[in-house]
């Protein structure tokens, strides 16, 4: 039979179970989104940047069963999403980058829009793959599919040259997809160490991360059995319920809040599954880690790669944990209920969030009250897609998370911007589901514009924008040793213009008193199918245990003629100015 590339790359498309495609149509992909407008199952969607197309695709990988699928022009369409590539590469989100490709059935040179895109793609997938026969696309797709959804998950890219998808070739046959086997089980003499370390140990923790997210009710279950406390990761603040007893917070270590560094702080045996120990999650790598730690990841290389594992387990965790749970049962009945470890915790976090009712200030918004208007708004399954800057690290510290999926964000690759089209996402993957983006002023500059898209699809997404005219988290930093602030402090921007011209409501939270009122409002007009900017006035005088705790941890590795040279330029400026 004859068939164009594009009809078969949209046929393998579907048999994955592709619901939407993402970017911005060219000449070498009209044939393919023409296909792609003819697929019942298929809704490519038009973006205003690939850049936000790209994080929109993430969106639908973290949080759904489908995985995210890029459909753009090659050179400058790849390059534009290469950050959100980025992104989801070193968070270890599956993608699928399908991109037309120059003419491979001409020997001329110099075509429009031809680099060597490969070359390009090695450091930001896992495969590359380059299509330049009929019988290829189908089955390629395929093992694209497999690379980019097997072991730790990540972005494939695929090259489809445009004579293949513009013209009819021969196939064969038209193939269905057959999925994988499942994940192979951990070694018993593993799962058994693991065991007895837990089962001896007098205080163990968990430490969870984002691949732990289908892993929820194991985890639950486990630290329930030793009575642990349990730590996540930034990525992985929905792995385990903040209104849990057990629930300490984000990170454990110097840079964590106090629930998490006092419920840590004796731990003689961690168990630590879906992290890498990485930069962020570990506050800079100030954490103390027990002798007897047992480290479950996909990864191989990450197990033990940063701390030194007792034991080491490279599997899927929610196969690995159930593993682990059935061998905890039945070693024998679960420790006791620990009443008082659960008031400690819960003393602990009350006395932090009450340090943040004490800074109110009359003009600005605590960010803590904030969080508290939108969190007794928002049901459990609320979805939050927070972008990256100061307000990463509030939200991971004032806003409980009940349940798993429920917030999505950049961290390793950490690319500003994410969090507008990465809620266009969240939106069109649960269309019944509230959607609410936390996003600094300087990140949503760079990506704003997107809300056309939301508006387009009639979307209702909330939007709120943490508004102080600084890009703040560097701009603290530079506070103590420069007293300046090059570079960090934005235009005046009217954000009210800003959603004027994407077709959103706008509103403007001033004060406290406002924050019930004006969340509720927006939260009735998304309910209607609108996108929702939200102007809020935050207030970011306090900082947040992670920034004061990451910032002592790398002061504290300065050699010491650095220390002398940074803290004496701190003094001289500020009795200089």
């Amino acid at each position: 039979m004859k068939k164009t590339g594009a009809w078969l790359a949209t046929y393998a498309l579907e048999q994955l179970g592709t619901r939407f495609t993402f970017g911005i149509p060219g000449v070498h992909t009209t044939e393919l989104y023409d296909e792609l407008n003819n697929s019942s199952q298929i809704t490519p969607v038009l973006v205003t940047h690939e850049g936000g197309g790209a994080f929109m695709a993430d969106a639908i990988s973290r949080l759904s069963a489908s995985v995210g699928v890029l459909a753009v022009v090659p050179a400058a369409g790849l390059t534009h999403a290469s950050s959100g590539i980025g992104e989801a590469f070193l968070d270890g989100v599956p993608m699928l980058v399908i991109c037309g490709g120059p003419r491979t059935d001409t020997a001329h040179k110099f075509q429009l829009h031809e680099m060597d895109m490969h070359k390009f793609m090695g450091g930001l997938t896992k495969a590359t793959f380059k299509v330049t026969s009929h019988d290829q696309v189908i089955s390629t797709l395929y093992e694209a599919y497999r690379i980019a959804t097997s072991a730790e998950p990540g972005p494939v890219f695929v090259e489809l040259a445009v004579n293949v998808l513009l013209y009819t070739g021969e196939v064969s046959d038209l193939p269905a997809y057959m999925p994988p086997p499942p994940p192979s089980a951990a070694a018993q003499g593993d799962i058994v160490q693991a065991v007895t370390l837990l089962s001896q140990a007098s205080n163990p923790c968990l430490f969870v991360g984002w691949g732990t997210r289908d892993a929820f009710t194991q985890v639950r279950a486990i630290a329930e059995w030793l009575q642990a406390p349990v730590a996540t990761t930034l990525q992985g603040l929905s792995a385990f319920p903040a209104n849990h007893p057990l629930h300490v917070g984000f990170g454990f270590g110097a840079a964590a809040v106090p629930a998490a560094r006092n419920a840590f702080k004796d731990c003689d045996c961690m168990l630590a599954v879906g992290t890498r120990f990485a930069e962020i999650a570990t506050g800079s790598y100030g954490v103390q880690v027990p002798q007897n730690l047992i480290h479950i990841d996909i990864n191989p290389q990450t197990v033990g790669a940063n701390y030194p594992a007792k034991v080491g387990i490279a599997g899927d965790a929610a196969q690995v944990l159930t593993q682990l749970l059935a061998a905890l049962q039945a070693s024998g009945p679960g420790r006791v209920l620990q009443h008082e470890k659960h008031a400690r915790i819960q003393r602990d976090k009350a006395a932090y969030r009450a340090t943040w009712y004490q800074a109110d200030v009359a003009d600005r918004v605590n960010p803590a009250r904030f969080f508290d208007a939108v969190r007794t708004q928002t049901p459990d399954d609320g979805i939050f897609v927070v972008d990256d800057g100061n307000h990463t690290f509030l939200t991971a510290e004032l806003l409980p998370i009940h349940a798993t999926k429920s917030v999505i964000l950049p961290t390793d690759f950490n690319c500003m911007g994410y969090a507008v089209p990465a809620a266009i996402g969240a939106k069109l993957a649960h269309p019944h589901r509230l959607v609410q983006a936390i996003v600094g002023d300087g990140a949503f500059l760079m990506t704003c514009m997107e809300i056309l898209t939301a508006t387009s699809h009639k979307l209702g997404i909330v939007y709120y924008v943490f508004n102080d005219g600084e890009l703040s988290q560097i701009a603290q930093a530079q506070a103590i040793p420069y007293n300046r602030k090059p570079c960090t402090v934005l235009g005046q921007v009217k954000l009210e213009g800003v959603a004027l011209a994407t077709g959103a409501a706008y509103l403007r939270i001033e004060s406290n008193a406002e924050l019930d009122s004006i969340v509720l409002q927006a939260i009735h007009l998304a309910s209607a199918g609108r996108p929702v900017v939200v102007d809020v006035k935050i207030d970011y005088a306090k900082q947040t245990a992670f920034t004061e705790g990451a910032v002592k941890t790398n002061f504290s590795r300065f050699p010491l003629n650095q220390k002398l040279r940074t803290l004496a330029r701190a003094f001289t400026r500020r009795i200089t100015g």
